[in-house]
């Protein structure tokens, strides 16, 4: 079983992923940085593969939301019957808004909501055409060949972990559907570039010697924390680990979350 000492990247793993984000054309990247949050985080039930959960996610980057992600992939019994309780039917996305006690299915409609409830009131064009999106995020995922699909045994964690990702990083993306396929509930802390030393990769700030100066409140959490600003992002607070780079964050989990026989 791997685990983050000797965990890889798996290449072409890591080039159908970047193929995804190409195709989705900078959706998920950018993001509104907004000052505060909602008093209650959102509650989204979804998994890593669906098209239609995807644009919702690159709705969440773009306004600078965070969400309690519950993964519900193809045969996962630990969120499924509680999707069915809430919702009445296994459709995804669910999304469950507690700050003011809404709840609905239908990508279009949840990304609609939160445009115009967190979004200043408008849901910009490109979001009004939502068939031609849906369309998109299904082409643009068809690379990643089913990962973040199907469920795998895994242990639960006692409390949800942490992911300071944003909808489009190829390197997130990989997470992210580790974390889907072993329905490891985590809170998505959404981390999207808003300034030009947002762009830069991490290694190219630390030798152009550029300080980060975000905008984000994520991002400034992230650099307080790990002294630097590197996505993907965990933090699980069932251990007390924390850690940067995807293929060490994957054995990670794997190592402590995946096993053959967890209950």
């Amino acid at each position: 079983m791997p685990d983050a000492a000797t965990a890889h990247l798996d290449p072409l793993a890591f080039f159908a992923s970047l193929a995804t984000t190409t195709l989705r054309f900078g959706a998920g990247v950018a993001t509104q940085p907004r000052s505060t949050r909602p008093a209650h985080l959102f509650e989204l039930y979804e998994f890593e593969a669906c098209p239609y959960c995807r644009i919702v996610r690159e709705a969440i980057t773009e306004l600078d939301l965070d969400a309690l992600i519950k993964p519900c992939p193809k045969g996962g019994k630990r969120f499924r019957p509680e999707l069915l309780e809430k919702g009445g039917k296994e459709q995804l996305p669910f999304f469950v808004d507690p700050n003011a006690n809404v709840a609905m299915y239908e990508s279009a409609d949840i990304i609609a909501y939160l445009y115009r409830t967190y979004g200043g009131g408008t849901v910009p064009l490109r979001w009004q055409v939502a068939g031609l999106q849906q369309l998109g995020s299904a082409l643009a995922g068809a690379w990643r060949a089913g990962a973040g699909r199907r469920a795998r045994p895994s242990k639960s964690p006692a409390v949800p972990l942490e992911l300071f990702s944003f909808e489009a990083s190829p390197y997130a993306r990989l997470v992210r559907e580790r974390l889907c396929e072993l329905e490891l509930p985590y809170v998505l802390r959404s981390a999207g570039r808003s300034t030009a030393s947002d762009w830069l990769p991490p290694a190219t700030r630390d030798a152009l010697g550029v300080k980060a100066k975000p905008e984000t409140l994520n991002r400034q959490v992230l650099l307080q924390r790990a002294g630097r600003i590197s996505v993907p992002y965990l933090v699980d607070p069932n251990t007390g680990t924390e850690m940067a780079e995807s293929a060490a964050i994957i054995g990670y989990l794997e190592g402590h979350y995946g096993a053959a026989d967890a209950p």
